[in-house]
């Protein structure tokens, strides 16, 4: 039987194997597709363009993200019960107290934001802090401040600037082909013409597949945040049932939006069925799985 430990070790693994391949496949298709143009400076423009884009939104994301949810902030005098798990946690976990805010919304839910533990934010649902007990509460949590200490705020942002990367090149190349840029290029030879044909067929499924990767990489987070959440709280089975109250609450979030979904520790959305591979979450009958069946 798998341990805690084991089951967290794992996760990484797995995740940093999945962000060096998307590395190795992001540097492919900005070969083909600079090589195709024939112009490398093409990469250099977009990696910038990516990046100074995905800075400001990395810079304000809990801003953003609380603003879009309507979250307000809560103080240790109208929210003692909450502010003392979370600060029992976060001493226990060598972490900052973050803020906490409330949504009003009827649908158990929570999520964590902020650019580094020392600005991080937690924010949790009317609808879970009033169907959940403390057990419960201390694991859903204990999982997010577990995305908080794992930085995972930095890696999705990282992932962000490497899949507009991906989408900003495939447009640039689709633009630049129906404009005719091929014909400014009739002697590039076969293997000018050979990355062109590659470029046509990867600016059609490349933003496809790098959305994909972002998305296991986004599961496999989860994963994560589920075992360190255990490994704080030393109490898997918290979590594990307050994922079943949250999966069998049939209530969508009134104010949740495709923008932050994946923020969320579960899918907000109720009721709609959708492939695994696009799944922002794994599925959490898999995740409970997971937790009753780790030693600790």
């Amino acid at each position: 039987m798998a341990t805690l430990y084991d089951q967290a070790d794992r996760n990484t693994r797995l995740t940093w194997i999945y962000i060096l391949g998307f590395l190795v496949f992001v540097i492919g298709i900005g070969y083909v597709f600079a090589g195709a143009m024939n112009n490398y400076a093409i990469l250099v423009i977009a990696v910038l363009f990516s990046v100074l884009m995905s800075f400001a939104s990395y810079w304000w994301s809990d801003k953003i993200v609380l603003a879009m949810s309507g979250a307000k902030e809560v103080t240790h005098q109208n929210a003692k019960e909450i502010f003392h798990i979370v600060e029992n946690l976060c001493i226990t976990a060598g972490l900052p107290v973050p803020k906490i805010y409330v949504i009003q919304d009827p649908s158990p839910n929570a999520f964590a934001t902020g650019r580094d533990p020392e600005h991080a934010v937690v924010c949790l649902t009317t609808g879970i802090i009033e169907k959940l007990n403390k057990s419960e509460l201390e694991g859903v949590i204990a999982h997010e401040l577990s995305h908080v200490g794992n930085r995972d705020i930095l890696l999705s942002t990282a992932i962000v600037v490497l899949v507009g990367f991906v989408a900003l090149l495939a447009g640039f190349f689709r633009n630049w082909s129906f404009f005719g840029g091929r014909d400014n290029d009739r002697d590039s030879g076969q293997l000018g013409l050979i990355l062109f044909i590659a470029a046509i067929i990867l600016s059609i499924l490349a933003p496809i597949a790098a959305m994909l990767i972002q998305l296991a990489i986004s599961r496999k987070r989860e994963y994560l945040a589920d075992a360190d959440g255990a490994l704080l709280t030393r109490n898997p089975e918290g979590l594990a049932k307050a994922l079943e109250k949250i999966s069998a609450d049939p209530t969508s979030m009134k104010s949740a939006n495709q923008a932050t979904a994946h923020l969320f520790i579960a899918n907000p959305f109720k009721g709609k069925k959708v492939s695994n591979l696009f799944q922002t979450h794994p599925p959490i009958a898999e995740r409970v799985k997971r937790l009753r069946g780790m030693d600790i």
